[in-house]
């Protein structure tokens, strides 16, 4: 009892901290998750000793299920904050992100596993599977913000928060089928993937969560419009909705994550906007609160010796999946991207899948299926080494866009 007081009392005190200089910190070349990252590590066993995650139970299962309700938290947020009719308007640029780039990612990644640490190829394909999603928490503290806002046009910022919303949950079956070729003869799998994967646990998940949420609009407009309800808070149904969603859906053997993102969707769209400027700026506030504290829990869980075990190869792997994994696959497909008109935009895009919080939640849902040494040390080393490359480079790269932009827009004028 006294370790988890401490570890509440020490985390809570952090983020009221990051949570009041929120603006100085927009303008300096760090991120939110970062700071709580790097604070982790400096409280954990290898740094001040004063927490010690080892000691609160089962850390695996703790460390995953925390994963599982911030990415719901983050993924309600970001549904939220996207702008009605935004499926209608970007569907091109979003199902060639999500169809096309990241099942190329998750192969990219898994390649680059098998040739530079050797291990077999159908564990590596679970590597840079759940390498792949992008970080809706770390993508959120890139594009949102007033920095990001008078930067980044609105469209390019909406297709990153959609497409880190997305694909989280679309990860799963990426994830899953490695797992199940590696558990079962082909045909089982195939046949398992998708019958039970594509069909019950995407599917179904999609077609639920938004039915709950279009359900969960129309009785708050209607409890507003009967007076049942006194004051209409957007924060707390949407939790509530976000809790529903999640734990309903896993009941029924479905996709949590994608459940919560679609609930949202179809909430937001339901409600329309009326009140949702003042409630979307209490809803950024508070999603800070819930999300930060799982990157101080990265930062306590770092496996240092399993970091030393990788050695080189491992430190080239991290560079290497954050330069090809991405990048690339934007630069090929740009073309079907009507939102990512400009090269500026296609490179801003590239670079700008932050890995994080997803791929900690499908570490630890790998390892519990193919317990291999190596799994954690290698995800938290990328994850690690993401969380700090674009929490460092998210403010400098914004001002660098706009800059170019306007540099563009000039010489167009002169031209004229």
């Amino acid at each position: 009892m006294h370790e988890l007081a401490v570890s509440l009392a020490l985390i809570g005190a952090l983020v009221l901290a990051l949570g009041l200089a929120s603006r100085p910190l927009e303008r300096l070349p760090v991120s939110g998750p970062l700071v709580a990252l790097l604070a982790g590590v400096a409280l954990g066993p290898q740094g001040l000793e004063v927490l010690h995650p080892q000691r609160w139970g089962d850390e695996q299962r703790i460390v995953e299920e925390a994963a599982r309700l911030t990415i719901a938290v983050g993924l309600m947020a970001i549904a939220l904050r996207l702008p009605p009719g935004f499926l209608a308007r970007h569907w091109r640029s979003l199902a060639a992100l999500l169809v096309l780039v990241m099942p190329l990612m998750a192969l990219v990644g898994g390649v680059l596993v098998w040739a530079l640490l050797g291990m077999p190829l159908l564990l590596a394909l679970v590597v840079g599977a759940l390498l792949c999603p992008t970080d809706p928490i770390v993508a959120t503290s890139i594009v949102t913000g007033s920095v990001a806002e008078r930067s980044l046009p609105e469209r390019l910022r909406d297709l990153l928060l959609g497409e880190s919303g997305a694909n989280d949950g679309l990860a799963f079956p990426l994830v899953w089928l490695p797992l199940l070729l590696i558990a079962l003869d082909p045909p089982q799998a195939w046949a398992h993937w998708l019958a039970r994967t594509l069909a019950w646990e995407v599917g179904g998940a999609i077609a639920a969560g938004a039915l709950a949420g279009h359900l969960a609009g129309r009785l708050l407009m209607w409890a507003e419009a009967h007076h049942t309800i006194e004051v209409a808070s957007f924060f707390a149904y949407t939790i509530a909705l976000t809790l529903f969603s999640l734990g309903a859906a896993e009941l029924a053997g479905m996709n949590g994550i994608l459940a919560v993102f679609a609930s949202g969707l179809a909430f937001s769209r339901a409600v329309g906007e009326r009140d949702r400027v003042r409630e979307e700026r209490v809803q950024d506030a508070i999603n800070g609160f819930f999300t930060l504290p799982i990157f101080v829990l990265i930062g306590l869980l770092v496996p240092w010796e399993g970091w030393r075990s990788l050695g080189l190869p491992g430190v080239a792997l991290a560079a290497l999946i954050l330069l090809l994994r991405r990048l690339p696959a934007v630069l090929l497909l740009s073309r079907l991207m009507p939102d990512l008109p400009a090269r500026r935009d296609v490179l801003f895009a590239g670079w700008f899948g932050p890995i994080g919080v997803a791929a900690l939640f499908y570490a630890m849902l790998a390892a519990r299926h193919v317990p291999d040494e190596r799994l954690w040390p290698l995800a938290s080393l990328v994850i690690c080494a993401s969380v700090l490359v674009h929490g460092m480079t998210g403010a400098p790269f914004t001002l660098l866009y706009a800059r170019r932009a306007r540099d563009g827009n000039g010489a167009r004028l002169e031209r004229l």
